[in-house]
């Protein structure tokens, strides 16, 4: 989770003055009682109804031409649209939409890129969604996609043809969003090939602890930065605990830093989550120590310290973290 957020600020900002545009959305779906949540990221607002007798329909105002995120609580289920004003009707079963052109090929393109469905790779979908849709909204849409793949300067040279989606908010607020991260990124990157920093604090009964008393001892540590309070975080731990408990007989082992404010949710959580390793927590939340010595401004973050003390990694998460393990232990 971000320390800071540039994106919806700046998108307020961008599009204070735009005109407003009613939509309507209806649809279908199995599953009664579930919520479906629209969601205007641009406003910062949303409006929900509930599944009742198998329908369901949601009503409100947005930014022309506004991203509109259509979610259903049930599933870890997203789709896109852009409110052009026409009503769209979705079918929540099947994933089908029935609305505007635009808005049709827009959920087409999001289905046909997903890894489930495979009918398009992502970067072979992007390419055709910034070639074909010059003229329509539809890529205002997959715009952090395509800088994640491409990168700045690609889009730009797209922008730089004039096509109606580019002085969008949304893709305006994906560019800062984008040069801030790749910044942090660079600030991060810095830190590797470097020996770690001591620090101190307390650990869950309150006795003091250096990193040093763990980390430059002979085994390959991982600097867990990580906090109770965050869902990235939490998800991301059970790949952790995979690792610990596949590696620590190898000579791998973890030190968690928390970025919590409290006590008790901090404790409940590594018992929750079953975390094994040693967890050090000065309990100040962004003012933590580790924040500073280490520029931690998002979290989960980590480091991975070599036998010797020395950064050989920074950000490792999901598979990027098993590889690399993999990489120094083997099988």
């Amino acid at each position: 989770m971000k320390k800071v957020l540039f994106a919806a600020a700046i998108m307020m900002a961008a599009g204070a003055k735009a005109q407003q545009v009613n939509y309507t959305i209806s649809g279908v779906s199995k599953d009664n009682g579930a919520k479906v949540v629209v969601i205007d990221a641009q406003a910062r607002k949303m409006e929900n109804a509930t599944v009742e007798n198998g329908k369901f329909s949601i009503s409100g105002s947005a930014e022309k031409n506004a991203l509109l995120i259509i979610r259903n609580s049930s599933v870890s289920w997203m789709m896109p649209i852009i409110n052009d004003g026409t009503p769209i009707t979705v079918n929540l079963n099947d994933t089908t939409v029935t609305g505007s052109a635009q808005n049709e090929r827009l959920v087409r393109y999001d289905i046909d890129m997903n890894a489930a469905y495979g009918k398009l790779g992502v970067k072979a979908g992007l390419e055709k969604i910034y070639t074909d849709e010059v003229n329509t909204m539809i890529p205002v849409a997959f715009v952090e996609q395509y800088l994640e793949e491409f990168g700045l300067e690609k889009l730009q040279k797209t922008m730089a043809t004039k096509p109606v989606w580019a002085n969008h908010p949304a893709v305006q607020s994906a560019i800062k969003e984008y040069e801030f991260e790749q910044a942090d990124r660079a600030k991060k990157a810095a830190y590797i090939g470097k020996q770690f920093t001591d620090l101190e604090e307390p650990d869950t009964d309150g006795n003091m602890h250096k990193l040093s008393e763990y980390v430059g001892k002979g085994k390959w540590v991982l600097v867990d930065f990580w906090a109770s309070w965050c869902a990235p975080c939490r998800a991301e731990m059970p790949n952790v605990v995979k690792a610990y408990e596949k590696y620590h007989d190898k000579g791998f082992d973890i030190v968690g830093l928390s970025f919590d404010n409290r006590k008790e949710p901090w404790v409940k959580a590594i018992t929750d989550l079953k975390m094994p390793w040693t967890h050090l927590s000065d309990l100040k939340g962004w003012k933590t120590v580790a924040s500073g010595l280490y520029e931690v401004n998002s979290i989960p973050d980590n480091l991975l310290i070599d036998p010797q003390g020395k950064i050989v990694a920074r950000g490792l998460r999901a598979q990027g973290l098993q590889d690399k393990l993999k990489e120094i232990f083997g099988e």
